[in-house]
């Protein structure tokens, strides 16, 4: 049973992670322009590759990290390329913690594809949750003028669409780490991401200098780091107790954008953020209670 120590490592290694992704979501936003969004995502996903691969390499053959289901490996660096790719966008066309409170909206877009593609039983307290969610993205979004201007309606509704994109990747994990283990799930998104992102990187493609291109490159190990953090936190404690961290991203999002780029989040957006939390947090302990339910009517 995790202690209170063990609750507070997890919290750590989970907060770690966000912080950390938050810093790879904005980078087009610190290039100000200066190199494209598919050419920065390509950039990332070279680091991280090299990084596993060498990660691979040093613990066995890369023939164990062979899967039974490539076509699910590759559906997942569809849904987690695009997802990546829209919410890199959305955060350098609008305030990040707007992009940011937005994106978190995942995990309300996971429980309606689990309702949909995996017939998973909902109640009412679910529905709350969702509403609840829903309610504060639309207060986000008109605190943005999105329903009065369609101009800013564009990185708003790209903000919405990474929301859904991130829940699509993560039913796949759901499904691939059944059979695969994490550094399996890593290298396969990260070959495939390379292969993905190089022609939209091509068509767009601007000269950069060097510094800019080993900042980018960087981003790959940053993220592979990123991950493992958000595995080894959620190992070692509850879903009840690691959920909700998932959501420090708002916070960590406002603290970039006052420091990094001078963005002082609105009434809307800080009261928007609040109704997203909450009902994420709902949600959260909802599935954490399902679980242990069932762990204790299917005792090992």
């Amino acid at each position: 049973m995790p202690t209170v120590h063990t609750n507070v490592e997890a919290i750590l290694w989970v907060l770690l992670s966000t912080a950390l992704f938050t810093v790879v979501f904005a980078a087009a936003k610190f290039a100000d322009g200066a190199i494209g969004t598919f050419q920065i995502l390509l950039l990332r996903y070279i680091g991280a590759c090299v990084t596993l691969c060498w990660l691979v390499a040093r613990s066995g053959s890369f023939t164990q990290y062979k899967s039974q289901v490539p076509f699910r490996h590759f559906m997942r660096a569809v849904f987690g390329c695009s997802a990546a790719a829209a919410i890199t966008w959305a955060s350098a066309h609008m305030p990040v913690a707007d992009a940011s409170a937005i994106g978190i909206l995942y995990g309300v877009m996971t429980v309606l594809l689990g309702i949909f593609f995996l017939k998973e039983h909902v109640g009412m307290r679910h529905w709350l949750a969702v509403l609840i969610s829903l309610a504060g993205a639309v207060l986000i979004m008109l605190s943005q003028g999105a329903f009065q201007s369609t101009l800013a309606a564009i990185p708003a509704l790209i903000a919405l669409l990474s929301a859904v994109l991130m829940a699509s990747e993560g039913l796949l994990i759901r499904l691939l780490s059944q059979t695969e283990s994490a550094l399996s799930m890593m290298l396969h998104i990260s070959v495939l991401g390379v292969m993905l992102m190089s022609i939209p990187a091509f068509l767009e493609w601007r000269s950069v200098n060097l510094p800019i291109v080993v900042s980018c490159l960087a981003l790959g190990p940053l993220s592979v780091v990123a991950q493992y953090c958000t595995i080894r936190g959620y190992r070692i404690a509850p879903l009840s107790v690691v959920g909700p961290v998932d959501y420090s991203w708002l916070i960590f999002a406002m603290i970039l954008g006052v420091v990094g780029f001078g963005e002082y989040p609105s009434v809307g957006v800080v009261a928007g953020g609040t109704l997203i939390i909450i009902g994420g947090g709902i949600l959260t302990g909802i599935r954490a209670q399902e679980q242990s339910v069932k762990a204790a009517n299917h005792p090992l």
